[in-house]
């Protein structure tokens, strides 16, 4: 067989070229986060990790440190994961951010206190306890809404995270327990300070007066 020709070999250089880029540009990265030794690692990875493997997360994503008091308040429209030993991190990472598809995954034997996170907009809870208990992921679909719904939708045009209605409140202890992920949800709440004023989120972060929500406690 003769060999390729100059022609032939810049063609194959080419479509080589060409379909690596369309190849990484259809990969959608995902976020992860862990948190260890007061130490906030921030990751991009194009590839599913082991949960807990720091190793091989350092070593297969894009990551950065973070400093504690440098968090700043954003929102995930994709996949976000948490690996974490306590949650005195998971406040700073997670209350009243715009998290849609959320994965924790407790990474140390720790009890963990009472304490609840405020999320917006969560769709889909996944929780991982393997260092804790010996059990199979749990994932829990928090609602369903179609991204058209107004009331759902963190549009381009929005004012910030007040736009988003649905808030999830995350029961920490569960994870001290091998049961089921459970939830229920109260449609059209109004007055979220007055409905639960034990909750001193609402005392720090506005909330709209003219506004209903959709609130779900998931334990």
């Amino acid at each position: 067989m003769a060999p390729p020709s100059g022609h032939s070999l810049l063609l194959i250089s080419l479509l080589g070229v060409f379909a690596f880029h369309c190849f990484t540009r259809g990969q959608k990265n995902s976020t992860l986060i862990f948190t260890k030794e007061n130490t906030i690692r921030n990751c991009s990875c194009s590839a599913d990790i082991r949960d807990c493997d720091y190793s091989l997360a350092n070593l297969m994503c894009s990551c950065k440190t973070v400093l504690p008091f440098a968090i700043e308040r954003t929102s995930y429209s994709g996949h976000l994961t948490i690996w974490f030993t306590d949650t005195s991190a998971l406040g700073l990472l997670l209350n009243f951010t715009l998290v849609q598809d959320l994965k924790l995954s407790l990474c140390g034997t720790n009890t963990l206190p009472t304490e609840y996170l405020a999320i917006w907009g969560l769709k889909r809870l996944r929780i991982n306890t393997e260092a804790k208990h010996a059990s199979p992921e749990q994932s829990l679909l928090v609602h369903s809404a179609g991204e058209a719904e107004p009331r759902d939708k963190p549009l381009a045009s929005h004012t910030g995270w007040q736009t988003c209605a649905y808030v999830s409140f995350l029961d920490m202890t569960l994870f001290n327990r091998e049961s089921s992920l459970k939830s229920f949800s109260i449609e059209n709440v109004a007055g979220m300070a007055n409905n639960f004023p034990y909750f001193p989120y609402f005392n720090t972060f506005p909330i709209l007066s003219n506004k209903s929500y959709v609130v779900t406690f998931i334990y």
